[in-house]
């Protein structure tokens, strides 16, 4: 195996190749396909989670229990495409790869054979990182490590190769925060590049602001929407039994709620493993155990409750996404108070807790969701996200494209 520096190059002795990327949190790995002018073709050629294949690169989810990658096919790319990079970004809006330097391991995708490996040195405020590029040089595909970091996320890495993406104003073009290894080959000559079309985003959303990534070091947590907190104190794991708490009240008096509280859990392909509601009160063993159905609403403290026994969760569970439903089919603006808080299962101490401050006419909500992460470490994530469903089987797609 091959331990890469910044600029370094080697020739591929695989004909398919994958790139996994892994750091001590969950990064968002990607893919793009340029030209030789360094430009995507169109927003199709950006290859991540919500757009997972395109001709010849394929993106692979790790679920959190594995890096994600990014498998490239040579034979498969079609023609004109002359470079394919690999990008990497914290899953945790606003989060920098200070202390978090990821590394990408370059193997054959027939028999998982390690070719080379490259960790980027001396990162700081990076939110997005070109990481590697797989590249064509005199009829011979190689792979470079780049290393090359961005200050404004994947956003600015998608811009800076001619993704659209819809922002409220026109921004500066980004700037690396890092420089670029010195070329190992001629510069292509600079060519314009016709203003791309208006269309939908091919990244997703920018984060709310004011998000990102804690820890339970100060005690207990008020998390904002997007915001993630690490279940771990003082670097180790804080607890493996714990209970989510989910209620809410009628925001008219006298007029009865019948909400449901369900929790899907999901394996490291975002493949639906089961889930658990008032008519499934176990699953997994018995891992994930409901309180069961409450009708209406009424009363202090939680309406339901559901236990999970995160150190008796099988492997093959690496994500669980906690989900609220109106079986009535009343609309989320007739709900006040709606939250959820996460306890020790143990003390029944309150370690984290969101209150779902907006609502929306829908009858379906994402409350929160637990990762498994690379380490081991698991993450709470509020969500806070509205959809149509009544049910929890509605909930198991969009639930899924929320991980």
């Amino acid at each position: 195996m091959t331990a890469m520096t910044p600029g370094s190059n080697i020739p591929l002795s695989a004909a398919r190749v994958t790139v996994d990327v892994a750091a001590p949190v969950r990064l968002d790995v990607s893919g793009l396909l340029l030209t030789a002018d360094g430009k995507v073709r169109s927003d199709d050629d950006f290859i991540f989670y919500n757009q997972p294949s395109g001709p010849g690169v394929t993106y692979r989810s790790g679920g959190g229990s594995a890096p994600d990658a990014i498998v490239v096919d040579t034979t498969a790319l079609p023609p004109g495409i002359e470079k394919i990079v690999v990008t990497a970004s914290p899953d945790a809006a606003g989060q920098t790869f200070r202390g978090i330097e990821p590394t990408a391991t370059i193997r054959s995708a027939d028999d998982n054979s390690v070719l080379a490996s490259f960790t980027p040195p001396q990162l700081g405020d990076e939110t997005a990182l070109v990481i590697v590029e797989v590249y064509q040089r005199g009829g011979q595909w190689k792979a470079r490590a780049v290393g090359q970091g961005y200050a404004n996320g994947l956003a600015g890495i998608a811009t800076d190769f001619g993704v659209t993406v819809e922002e409220p104003a026109a921004a500066a073009p980004p700037q690396p925060v890092t420089p670029p290894p010195a070329p190992m080959q001629p510069p292509a000559p600079p060519v314009s590049t016709p203003a791309a079309p208006p269309a939908a985003p091919a990244t997703p959303p920018p984060p709310a602001p004011g998000t990102g990534k804690i820890n339970l070091d100060k005690g207990r947590v008020s998390l904002q929407k997007n915001q993630t907190v690490s279940l771990m104190k003082g670097g180790q794991p804080l607890l493996s039994q714990v209970r989510m708490g989910l209620g809410w009240e009628p925001a008219y008096r006298g007029k009865d709620i019948d909400l449901d509280a369900s929790v899907i859990a999901y394996g490291p392909q975002r493949n639906h493993v089961d889930s658990c509601y008032f008519g499934k009160l176990q699953i997994v063993g018995g891992a994930i155990r409901h309180s069961g159905d409450n009708l209406t609403g009424e009363g202090g403290g939680d309406d339901e409750t559901i236990m999970v026994d995160l150190g008796r969760l099988p492997q093959e569970v690496t994500g669980l996404v906690f989900t609220v439903n109106s079986f009535s089919g009343q609309k989320f603006t007739e709900v006040a108070k709606a939250y959820c808080r996460l306890l020790d299962g143990t003390t029944g101490e309150e370690l984290v807790r969101f209150d779902l401050t907006g609502a929306e006419p829908q009858t379906g909500v994402l409350m929160a969701k637990l990762i498994r992460q690379f380490s081991g470490e698991w993450e709470m994530t509020a969500m806070g996200d509205f959809v149509k469903s009544r049910t929890v089987r509605g909930m198991v797609k969009p639930a899924a494209q929320a991980l």
